[in-house]
């Protein structure tokens, strides 16, 4: 099923982020049923930098087809401001097998969104660029979402007039990121006419909220972008921390995965037969 069909579907629907093929295995292995790639987790997780506006197309490109080589999910994919070339972006990710991306309103060099201090193009300029990203969609069930940073900046008012530019300019859903207040949320549900999508990562400005209170606010998709990544990082740390101090890894069994755990998702028995 594609994401603009699971959308209709299922409502808030839930979409986690994983930064490798084998996170989205295990993502599959867990029930849900839709995937994402970071930009965020592109950049910490395969190029050890941070999301400055540092990664390419090509980076990203890399990254999507290992997912999706190893995993059936539709992947939603943070396609930043849409590098170079928003249509060229659209067209390479529609060729790889991507279910839709997402193009932000900030500028080329482009930061985390809930950092201060973010610098916007115009409305104006947002809306060519989503034009040129609608324009390239050779396939009808290619998910575009318009990504609007300007809530620091603007204030709600101004983050629904962008919207509401950015809905005209032919895209497929919403994503305002650093939302403050639930009530944020809701003025956007009933504001625009376009699915809107919560970004429920973990340690910024926008508080973690359970799916069955966005949906009574009529929010369409949940997103956790990084929520495994980080959960991954803190036990590695933990297992590195024990071999550097203790001298071995004993004390921290508990936290990894089994050889038989990893074998069973990666189908190893069956690999062998064949």
């Amino acid at each position: 099923m594609s994401l603009k069909q699971l959308i209709k579907t299922q409502q808030p629907l839930p979409i986690v982020g994983v930064i490798n093929a084998y996170a989205a295995i295990m993502a599959k292995a867990a029930g849900l049923p839709a995937i994402y790639l970071s930009g965020a987790g592109v950049a910490n997780a395969s190029m050890g930098v941070p999301d400055v506006g540092i990664t390419t197309l090509d980076d990203v490109l890399l990254d999507t087809k290992r997912i999706i080589k190893a995993c059936d999910l539709p992947l939603l994919v943070d396609a930043d401001t849409g590098f170079d070339d928003p249509a060229k972006t659209v067209q390479a990710l529609i060729a790889v097998g991507a279910a839709g991306c997402h193009i932000e309103d900030q500028v080329d060099k482009k930061q985390c969104g809930h950092l201060p201090g973010k610098t916007l193009i115009s409305e104006a300029e947002m809306v060519v660029r989503l034009e040129k990203a609608v324009s390239a969609r050779s396939h009808p069930d290619f998910f575009i979402m318009a990504r609007c940073d300007a809530l620091e900046n603007e204030g709600i008012d101004g983050v629904l007039k962008r919207c509401k530019a950015y809905e005209a300019a032919g895209v497929d859903g919403i994503f305002v990121d650093a939302v403050t207040s639930i009530d944020e949320y809701k003025q956007l549900t009933e504001q625009l006419n376009l699915p809107v999508m919560a970004n429920m990562t973990e340690f910024g400005r926008t508080p973690l909220l359970n799916r069955l209170e966005l949906h009574d606010i009529d929010i369409a998709m949940v997103l956790y972008p990084l929520s495994a990544f980080r959960a991954m990082n803190q036990a590695a740390m933990q297992v590195f921390e024990a071999i550097a101090q203790d001298g071995s890894q004993h004390a921290v069994l508990d936290k990894m995965q089994s050889r038989e755990a990893l074998y069973k998702l990666l189908g190893y028995d069956a690999g062998r037969s064949k």
